[in-house]
C-alpha cells in the first residue's frame, strides 16, 4: 500500500499539464506548512500525513524535472503552441503564392 494521495500517482501526474501541476505542488505546500505548524502547536492527529505530503511534493518535483530532461513525455494538450506555427506557416504560404500570380 503507498502512502500519499490518491489523485497524485505517477500515472495520473503524466496526464496533466505543466501548469496543473505547478498549482498542484503549491497546493501541496500550503499543505505542509500548516500540517507543520500544527505539528509545533500540538494540534497535528495524523502524524502520517506529513510523509505523504512529503512524498507528494516529491513526486510532482521528479515529473517536473523529467519532463525539463525530456526523460517523461508532455502531454497530448500541451503540445498546442506547435499547432499555432503550423498554423502561421500555413498562412505565409498563401500569401507567397498570390505574390507569384501578380
Amino acid at each position: 500500500m503507498t502512502i500519499g494521495s490518491k489523485n497524485l500517482a505517477p500515472a495520473e501526474l503524466d496526464k496533466i499539464e505543466d501548469s496543473v501541476l505547478v498549482e498542484e505542488l503549491k497546493k501541496a505546500k500550503e499543505e505542509l506548512f500548516n500540517l507543520r505548524f500544527q505539528s509545533a502547536t500540538g494540534q497535528l492527529e495524523s502524524h502520517g500525513r506529513l510523509r505523504a505530503v512529503k512524498r507528494d511534493i516529491a513526486r510532482i518535483y521528479t515529473i517536473i524535472r523529467e519532463r525539463e530532461l525530456g526523460i517523461r513525455a508532455v502531454p497530448v494538450a500541451a503540445e498546442k503552441p506547435a499547432a499555432k506555427a503550423k498554423k502561421a506557416a500555413a498562412s505565409e504560404a498563401p500569401a507567397t503564392s498570390e505574390a507569384k500570380e501578380a
